[in-house]
């Protein structure tokens, strides 16, 4: 019962995504605007993990199927694509080092001050 609890959720928070773009017009998915909708009710209330956590258990394990579909339409479109290797390629390769910086930096900043106590007890 807890992830149909969970699931319902995300459902609930898709289609406030659903309402937020088709009432403001913004060029966002839907998807996005309900995650973060959810992402930002979670850290308001501090609560509803459990059942969200056993909804998204199964769909994270499946995550390649739900990519695949996207992944082969770019295949039937690669005519179209052709002239566009250059920017695809430099967007992928941006993306990738931004995406991993933005990590790295992110780790360090929540990760650091505890480091910096460990390296503080080893010196003494």
């Amino acid at each position: 019962m807890p992830a149909l609890r969970g699931f319902l959720w995300l459902i609930g928070f898709l289609l406030l995504g659903e309402v937020l773009i088709t009432l403001t017009g913004l060029p966002v998915s839907a998807g996005v605007v309900g995650m973060l909708s959810l992402t930002a009710w979670l850290v308001l209330h501090s609560g509803g993990f459990d059942d969200i956590a056993a909804a998204a258990r199964p769909l994270i394990a499946a995550l390649a199927l739900l990519i695949m579909p996207g992944v082969v339409g770019i295949f039937f479109m690669l005519d179209e694509l052709a002239g566009q290797l250059v920017a695809i390629l430099t967007a992928l390769l941006l993306g990738t080092l931004l995406s991993v910086f933005t990590t790295l930096w992110l780790l360090r900043r929540l990760v650091g001050d505890d480091d910096a106590g460990t390296r503080e007890a080893i010196n003494e």
